[in-house]
């Protein structure tokens, strides 16, 4: 089961902050919801700096990241 950050509603940096304590915890896959381009490109470039692999989709008119290791 994915572990889900609901960012939506946070501007940066907080979607980057609460991404980068979920990938320290290791729970992986993490579905992280976002609202603009802005925090979804912060969340992801932060998320490759770590390693990890970073898929988004596009529902609504929000964002999910899937994140895994």
């Amino acid at each position: 089961m994915a572990k889900v950050v609901d960012a939506r509603g946070f501007s940066c940096p907080q979607p980057v902050i609460l991404t980068r304590r979920a990938i320290q915890e290791g729970q992986f896959p993490i579905e992280v919801l976002v609202e603009t381009v802005t925090s979804r490109e912060n969340v992801r470039r932060a998320a490759e700096k770590l390693g990890c692999q970073v898929e988004v989709e596009e529902m609504g008119g929000e964002l999910k990241l899937t994140i895994t290791k």
